[in-house]
């Protein structure tokens, strides 16, 4: 794990599920996937800061923000160091690094490399738009 080892978010699984739609908590505690182009935030390009929709912990930012036309969110960077934790996944066949709060563990989405963006680090964090919730600046 980068960060801690321990997540300073804990709660039951019956507080996730009280506390997240069915919607979220499959994504964020199950690590599954919503379907491309259907999330509220993957063409956004809003300036502000971009938290973990189960804990609050702030994540990304529309500066680090770029289209990919994937159909997630895409972001070369996380907010600073730490905020994220990796890990392997090897699940349907394909070798990916899973992303995860740092904070709560909740399940963000992926990322890749070496795949060309014209961006200062050549990684794409991929995320579910249900993973995050924007608080525009000014706000």
């Amino acid at each position: 794990m980068t960060a801690s080892e321990n997540p300073s978010v804990v709660k039951t699984d019956e507080q996730w599920r009280a506390e997240l739609t069915p919607d979220e908590y499959a994504v964020l505690r199950k690590a599954g996937t919503e379907r491309a182009y259907t999330g509220e935030y993957w063409d956004s390009m809003t300036e502000g800061v971009y938290a973990c929709r189960a804990c609050g912990a702030e994540l990304f930012t529309s500066k680090e923000k770029f289209a990919s036309h994937c159909g997630w969110p895409s972001f070369f960077a996380p907010l600073a160091e730490g905020t994220v934790r990796y890990l392997h996944d090897n699940t349907l066949g394909m070798k990916r690094i899973e992303v995860r709060c740092a904070a709560c563990d909740s399940h963000l989405g992926h990322l890749f490399e070496g795949e060309g963006y014209d961006t200062p680090t050549d990684q794409r964090f991929c995320i579910n738009s249900i993973s995050l919730r924007l608080k525009e600046a000014g706000e």
